[in-house]
């Protein structure tokens, strides 16, 4: 292997590129025409062209990214994220080009792409799965008859994909046909398939997720990160290790995934994602086949460069990780940077990056995927970059965080900065009492709070709003003094009706 195609963009396709290079190959990279000048393109050895902006003919195109890797003469594909990451048949194209997936086997993808064979797999192998149906959804008196014996409150979910897609919680039997239709239809749009089974829903656990990597000879696991700050479903803070994670429940959680993983023979880098109750009882929800947008701070904690990794086992190399128990070594806490405006309900930015100030210092890290000068548009994801800090412990690292977003500078698009910073100074955050349900009840962190000046000028401006649409709707007299004019005319018309 000794030149790989990256399949995608941003900060992912900047971050396969670095550890391409590091490890002494060749990195190609793949453009929209809308990224032509997008900092990936400018970091790679060579750059492919390969459509319009629309992801659907261009990061989505099986087609033309098995070109681009015949063009460039790789000899790998590499998916990042997102995109076509997670699709066996993208992973059977590029075997099919007699060119290496950096990736796990198109049998495990599928496997674990589909929810209801994951959760039978699991349960065959012995890793706990929330109570749920057992197959997908075929009409409505199945589904209140599933439902039923499930108990409420439960959640409809999309048999394939991810990411918060295809999801809807049911408290009672009256609003369940139409989460199952949104669902079903959020479903078909994102994956392309409509299918959605049901599954217990666990009111206020933690999201724990497992790292796993895997060779040809055996199968690790390193550690936990804790994913409970979220915005529906929508991860938006990680950290490692988690704050309610003790040794023993690691190595339990630890030995499930491996267990998951070995299952549908994995092979490369993936993640276990699980629930985790009070009472330390967890659950496996589902296997991300890839590499996650969260897997710095793994890297930071326990000093294993996962990508570099994938390259490696892709290339038929055994990891470089030691065999034995592994420990975290300190803290690591990882905020997503958005073009999202919380203020205005997280609704996308877009614009160019007018300047840009980067964070640094001691335990500072910073995987970005934009540069000044560069287009924020909405034809791709939110994500402009990841700050990521380390400290000994906790606190230093929520103080270190604290410090890092102070120091950051983004001009030109609106940003979620404001909200990570309002997320690291609240108590209840720094004595890590979270659980995926922690923003829904602590909306005050998601948008900032109302001056009473400037709850006054609100209040002023809607005042006079209203005087003048009132005004607006006034008879006006006739020109020649007398009433009536259009106004008039017309009622009396309506009169005499």
């Amino acid at each position: 292997m000794k030149r790989v195609l990256i399949a995608n963009r941003g900060e992912i396709a900047l971050r396969i590129i670095r550890a391409c290079h590091a490890e002494g190959l060749e990195a190609v990279a793949v453009y929209s025409a809308a990224d032509r000048g997008s900092a990936h393109v400018r970091a790679a050895d060579r750059a492919i062209a390969i459509g319009p902006a629309p992801p659907s003919q261009s990061y989505l195109s099986i087609e033309r990214l098995i070109a681009a890797a015949r063009e460039s003469a790789a000899d790998a594909v590499h998916p990042g994220y997102g995109f076509l990451a997670e699709r066996a048949a993208f992973a059977e194209a590029v075997q099919a080009a007699e060119l290496i997936w950096v990736g796990p086997p198109a049998t495990a993808i599928r496997a674990m792409g589909d929810k209801i064979e994951a959760r039978r797999r699991m349960r065959e192998a012995g890793v706990p799965v929330v109570p749920g149906g057992s197959a997908p959804v075929a009409d409505r008196q199945g589904a209140l008859a599933t439902a039923a014996e499930i108990g409420y409150p439960l959640i409809v979910k999309a048999v394939a994909g991810g990411g918060g897609k295809g999801m809807r919680v049911v408290k009672d039997p009256g609003a369940l046909q139409a989460a199952l239709d949104a669902a079903a239809s959020e479903a078909l749009k994102a994956f392309g398939d409509g299918g959605i089974y049901l599954e217990k829903f666990i009111e206020r656990p933690r999201h724990i997720e497992i790292q796993v990597l895997a060779d040809d000879q055996r199968t690790v696991h390193l550690g936990e990160r804790e994913c409970s700050i979220q915005r529906r479903h929508q991860k938006l803070v990680e950290e490692a290790p988690s704050p309610a994670i003790s040794t023993d429940l690691r190595e339990w959680m630890g030995s499930a995934a491996v267990s998951a993983a070995s299952a549908v023979g994995y092979r490369g880098a993936g993640t276990c994602e699980f629930l985790l109750t009070d009472d330390n009882s967890f659950y496996f929800l589902e296997m991300n086949t890839r590499i996650q947008v969260e897997h710095p701070v793994t890297e930071l904690v326990y000093g294993v460069d996962l990508v570099r990794e994938q390259l490696r086992i892709a290339a038929g190399e055994p990891m470089r990780v030691h065999a034995g128990w592994l420990t975290p070594r300190g803290w690591a806490i990882e905020c997503r940077i958005t073009s999202e405006d919380p203020a205005s309900g997280f609704l996308p930015s877009t614009g160019r990056i007018e300047y840009l100030k980067v964070p640094g210092g001691p335990g500072v890290r910073w995987d970005g995927g934009v540069e000044v000068g560069d287009e924020i548009t909405l034809y791709y994801d939110s994500l402009l970059a990841k700050l990521i800090v380390w400290a000994p412990d906790r606190a230093q690292a929520i103080v270190r965080m604290k410090q890092a977003l102070d120091e950051m500078v983004i001009a030109g698009v609106a940003t979620n900065q404001a909200f990570h910073r309002r997320l690291m100074a609240d108590p209840e955050f720094q004595r890590g009492e979270i659980d995926i349900q922690f923003l829904e009840r602590r909306t005050d962190l998601l948008a900032p709070p109302t001056s009473p000046g400037r709850l006054l000028e609100l209040v002023v401006a809607a005042a006079l709003a209203e005087d003048q649409a009132r005004y607006s709707r006034r008879p006006v007299a006739a020109s020649n003094g007398e009433a009536g004019g259009a106004w008039v005319t017309q009622a009396r018309r309506g009169g005499l009706r």
